[in-house]
């Protein structure tokens, strides 16, 4: 029994030779932009984009804006259910590296950023849209992400993960473009303006069953809030730096893919709802096919549900009956670890 549901930690380097792994979701952002004639060249572009945006918001001693780089690293977890080596691609996530050229050292930056997941896709493009079918009016059934959320606590109170590293991974998306957010009288010097909103979003609801609150912060020189998603507490469990890596990266994906909102020509306004019909944005010289990335979600929700989840369904749903841990016992864990 001690050998079922482990994870297993590997990472590969994002840099301009980047090959998608076998196991990666070509949906993700840093495989999608690795494909095609011009892969090299888009991965070069985003990764000059990053450090660009970097620089400019770690802009204290720095008057050249050039004394940082990014190192961005894949970080991919497998789950052996059965203990039999076997493995399945359950999650995706970056870790960042600082490199500070002017003290010659290295610094960790944030893990998490991007999050990709087979089991998402197959929720949120298979199960998701078959509900709305047969119940056009009504909403997910209550129990809409629990595997999910629970697999993913599962992985960060693990021995692998707690063995790599010493920080709750802080998730980094676009706000959502059905929702009307509000600019508060917050502003953090880092993460900016901060926005709220009266109603949250289904993907705030699967995030929180991941153990994941979350908050908006438009940062300076950005167009549009940004939404984070973290335990623990996001303003106080993390440096400046740190931060900084996690916003240098996802914005940079986001203008990318999402242009019409983060790439926009115009600052969002105190009251905002972001749209994809937006048609004052610039684009970026990096080519992306947006139609072709959603086409193959629904082939990989659908590769997720003919090789994970039909095949163990009854070890999964037994697992998930048992599983209790709470995102309270998943930080206490770290900060144990942290202390050690």
């Amino acid at each position: 029994m001690s050998k079922q549901f482990t994870y297993s930690i590997s990472s590969i380097r994002f840099d301009e030779n980047y090959q998608p792994a076998d196991s990666t979701r070509l949906t993700t952002n840093f495989a999608n932009l690795a494909r095609g004639e011009k892969r090299q060249e888009n991965l070069r572009k985003t990764l000059t984009m990053i450090n660009n945006r970097f620089n400019d918001l770690a802009h204290w001693d720095n008057p050249t804006a050039d004394r940082y780089s990014v190192e961005v690293d894949i970080i991919s977890a497998d789950l052996d259910i059965e203990g039999n080596g076997h493995t399945f691609p359950v999650i995706e996530t970056l870790k960042t590296t600082i490199v500070d050229h002017k003290e010659n050292k290295r610094i960790d930056g944030m893990i998490g950023n991007s999050f990709s997941s087979y089991v998402r896709d197959y929720d949120f493009s298979i199960v998701l849209p078959e509900h709305f079918e047969k119940n056009p009016k009504s909403p997910p059934a209550a129990d809409f992400g629990d595997l999910h959320g629970k697999l993913f606590q599962h992985l960060l109170n693990s021995e692998a993960y707690q063995t790599n590293f010493d920080k709750q991974p802080v998730i980094c998306l676009s706000v959502s473009s059905s929702k009307v957010y509000q600019r508060t009288g917050n502003q953090h010097p880092v993460l900016g303006i901060e926005y709220k909103q009266d109603e949250y979003s289904l993907t705030d609801d699967y995030f929180h069953k991941m153990g994941l609150t979350v908050r908006y912060f438009m940062p300076a020189g950005s167009v549009a809030p940004l939404a984070f998603y973290f335990a623990g507490d996001l303003l106080s469990d993390y440096t400046d730096l740190e931060l900084i890596s996690a916003i240098s990266t996802m914005e940079t994906f986001q203008k990318i893919y999402r242009p019409e909102i983060y790439n926009a020509n115009s600052t969002a306004g105190h009251v905002y709802q972001p749209s994809l019909k937006y048609q004052d944005y610039s684009l970026t010289q990096i080519v992306y096919d947006r139609e072709e990335r959603s086409q193959m979600a629904v082939t990989q929700g659908k590769f997720t549900e003919d090789e994970f989840i039909k095949p163990y369904q009854a070890i999964l749903d037994e697992w998930a009956a048992n599983y209790v841990v709470t995102s309270e016992t998943v930080q206490k864990e770290a900060v144990k670890k942290r202390a050690a």
